[in-house]
């Protein structure tokens, strides 16, 4: 595997084990927040291998997903998951809305949240591996 992908895939584990940090010290609005780069970074790994480009400068997981076409090989709850991170990553970014989406998040929705996070980046991983 090339350098460029092998960065967006170390740096995406190291994302999803700072979110692991941050779910034992119950700073769960960053449990959201590194989830969401933890899959930000492995579509822009995917995107960066079979584009041979640098990826997109988009936060947009969706997007994401569309630019690479695949979202069309991603299952529907793949896909609700994209849209249950999506606003972790900006309204995490804001003091407006911190309150606000620190009231959804708790240690059993965050842990549910880094379950899944593991599950669709190793997914993306696979995707990787087997193209």
């Amino acid at each position: 595997m090339n350098k460029k992908i092998q960065y967006w895939l170390d740096i995406a584990e190291y994302d999803l084990e700072t979110a692991k940090s941050m779910l034992n010290t119950k700073r769960f609005l960053y449990v959201g927040f590194m989830c969401h780069q933890v899959i930000e970074k492995g579509l822009k790994a995917y995107y960066a291998y079979f584009k041979n480009a640098t990826p997109p400068y988009s936060h947009n997981l969706t997007q994401l997903a569309e630019k690479r076409e695949i979202i069309h090989s991603m299952s529907e709850e793949q896909l609700n998951f994209l849209d249950i991170l999506q606003p972790l990553n900006i309204e995490a970014r804001y003091p407006s809305y911190k309150e606000k989406l620190l009231q959804t998040l708790d240690e059993k929705k965050c842990k549910q949240i880094i379950k899944n996070t593991k599950e669709l980046h190793q997914w993306l991983k696979n995707q990787l591996l087997t193209e």
